[in-house]
């Protein structure tokens, strides 16, 4: 955000004040100092500054700000960097290398989802950094590590040790394939082993650790602290939990900032002698930040980045015979053949038994032709990625039931699915409508458990699909752009149509129409896609309405911005972002659709 709010102006008060208190602080003898410690995790590119994150160019402003102040500082990242949204997964995070170059971090530990390209491009990548990527529990079959183990700075004349710890999850949290080969090794032993390496080195030892503090994992930061005496400090990640004042455990500190670069951590240490004579911790949050003006230089290499993508944005990755409809007024309310494919390439990439997302993620359509890299993250522009859990049938019904629950209204929620087909009573009362369901053709067995993979969104019980909040994750896969540009680069042209998945028994006439391609299955009888009825003339089929009630719609071109469109028609940048559920203002891309407000 760029507005200036008045209540944060003792926020930002207290915040500058707070920058100015380590001025005192620089080194004062051999082995004694000040030293400010400023860390991130699990900010899974959110590179601008929106969705309330503080944003990598206000970031780095806040760091040069710390660092005037006292030099004596270190930047450290915990780890789930490399990946998430589309300028990462685009280019398979070389972007956030570069932006994290020019920061200036000074090293990271390596998440789960940082590996999700590959364990050889998260080599290339560490190649790529200009400062190490530690993970002292990544090892090949042979017991070589796959990354650096430890690594020692001196900092006004303090000599910290640092060290780096990947959760074991990361083994079932990407895709096996992405890891094959490589041991996780125990936290707890190799955290061991690199202190008693560090122990004559260092005067500080510092663990960088994605373990995170969930009660549900086994191999935590909580239970490193516990069982490995000399750390004097866990930068941890993983878990996304926010520990304002950090938490100790022993005679160790464990911080963590929460999620997606909502706020920057700060820790102060003293050391006397060689020895850590006090510890505190903090945040910087996302409100107190927005006092300070961006650092131009990142904004600039955020803006090259862009610009270069828009190259990979118009690389055809497959095509379509038929329109792939993606309205909004069709996807929150019936089965859609986008829907449709959007949930098939979940279900081809996970092989579990049912797939299902939410007709609110969906945000664009596909004109028939060739299909672009730029046209699939127009539909899915969120970085929401795949994971898998194992789920209840009566949970499935459940959500099912939760889906359909303001139909004929709109729901953000309305549930598109694969590997699955049911049908519901728009007539009986919400909660009680969903008859016949059948996964993989056999009907579905309440008490039965199935693989179901949705978006982490709705996994975490997003759009109220609070049932599946609970159940523990089986695995973690690519976002869902990803997962639908491999699916038409894999079969070449998108054999999409409504089948009949989504069944509303008394209105089933009343639903849109879409063209199926002449090559695909047959559809069943029963369904609008090949028993088409003429609905009634006061109620026009929303996917096909009259030419005059059609919202305009503008193109989006290269160099365009929604500042730009806004001044053209006469309208807001404001108004055209809340309009078409923009979470990035800034991030449009050439051939997406934007709909204008209406005259």
């Amino acid at each position: 955000m760029k507005r200036w709010r008045p209540w944060l102006s003792g926020i930002a008060a207290a915040f500058m004040l707070a920058l100015a208190m380590p001025a005192q602080a620089a080194e004062t003898n051999a082995g004694s100092a000040s030293i400010t410690i400023l860390h991130t995790n699990d900010i899974h590119s959110r590179v601008d500054g929106s969705d309330d994150s503080i944003g990598y160019a206000r970031l780095s402003a806040l760091i040069k700000q710390v660092k005037e102040q006292n030099p004596n500082t270190l930047v450290i990242d915990a780890g789930d960097t490399f990946h998430g949204q589309t300028i990462a997964n685009l280019v398979r995070g070389e972007s956030i290398v570069r932006i994290m170059n020019e920061i200036g971090y000074d090293a990271m530990a390596p998440g789960n989802h940082d590996f999700n390209y590959g364990q050889e491009r998260l080599l290339e990548l560490a190649q790529e950094t200009r400062f190490p990527i530690l993970a002292a529990n990544v090892k090949r079959e042979d017991g070589s590590r796959l990354l650096e183990s430890s690594v020692v700075r001196e900092v006004g004349g303090v000599k910290i040790g640092l060290f780096g710890l990947s959760t074991p999850e990361t083994a079932f949290k990407t895709h096996p394939n992405n890891v094959a080969g490589i041991d996780f090794a125990d936290p707890v032993a190799e955290a061991k082993a690199a202190v008693a390496e560090l122990q004559g080195k260092a005067d500080v030892i510092v663990a960088i650790a994605h373990l995170g503090v969930d009660k549900s994992s086994v191999d935590t930061s909580i239970k490193v602290a516990e069982q490995v005496p000399g750390i004097d400090l866990i930068i941890d990640g993983h878990s996304h939990t926010l520990l304002e004042q950090g938490m100790q455990v022993g005679d160790t500190l464990i911080v963590q900032t929460g999620e997606y670069g909502k706020n920057l951590g700060r820790v102060e240490l003293t050391v006397s002698g060689g020895e850590v004579t006090a510890k505190t911790a903090s945040v910087i949050t996302r409100a107190a930040a927005e006092s300070v003006q961006p650092d131009q230089a990142v904004i600039r290499i955020i803006d090259e980045i862009k610009q270069e993508q828009d190259k990979v944005l118009s690389e055809v990755v497959g095509s379509t015979p038929v329109k792939l409809v993606g309205e909004r007024e069709v996807v929150r309310k019936g089965e859609s053949n986008l829907g449709n494919l959007i949930a098939d390439a979940m279900l081809d990439e996970t092989g579990a038994d049912v797939a299902l997302t939410n007709g609110g993620g969906i945000r664009a359509s596909i004109e028939a032709g060739p299909v672009t890299k730029g046209q699939v993250v127009s539909v899915l522009p969120f970085g929401n990625y795949i994971q898998t859990k194992q789920v209840k049938g009566s949970d499935i019904v459940a959500a099912l039931e939760h889906g359909v629950s303001a139909y004929p209204e709109p729901l953000g929620g309305f549930p598109h699915v694969a590997g699955m087909t049911f049908e519901f009573d728009p007539g009986l009362p919400a909660g009680q409508r969903v008859t016949d369901v059948k996964i993989q053709g056999a009907p579905l067995n309440p008490e039965q458990t199935y693989m179901l993979a949705t978006n982490d969104f709705m996994a975490a019980g997003g759009d109220q699909y609070t049932m599946f909040k609970d159940y523990p994750v089986a695995n973690d896969y690519s976002s869902l752009e990803e997962s639908v540009i491999a699916y038409l680069q894999k079969n070449g042209e998108a054999k999409a149509a409504v089948e009949g998945r989504i069944v509303a028994k008394q209105q089933a006439a009343a639903q849109p129409q879409q063209e199926a391609p002449q090559n695909s299955p047959a559809a069943p009888a029963t369904t609008p896609a090949t028993t088409p009825a003429t609905p009634p003339a006061t109620t026009p089929a929303p996917a096909e309405p009259e030419a005059a009630a059609r919202p305009k719609v503008y193109i989006v071109q290269k160099g365009d911005s929604l500042w730009k469109i806004s001044i053209q028609y006469q309208t807001t940048w404001q108004k055209l972002q809340q309009l078409n559920g923009l979470s990035n203002p800034r991030l449009i891309y050439p051939g997406q659709q934007l709909v204008l407000p209406a005259e």
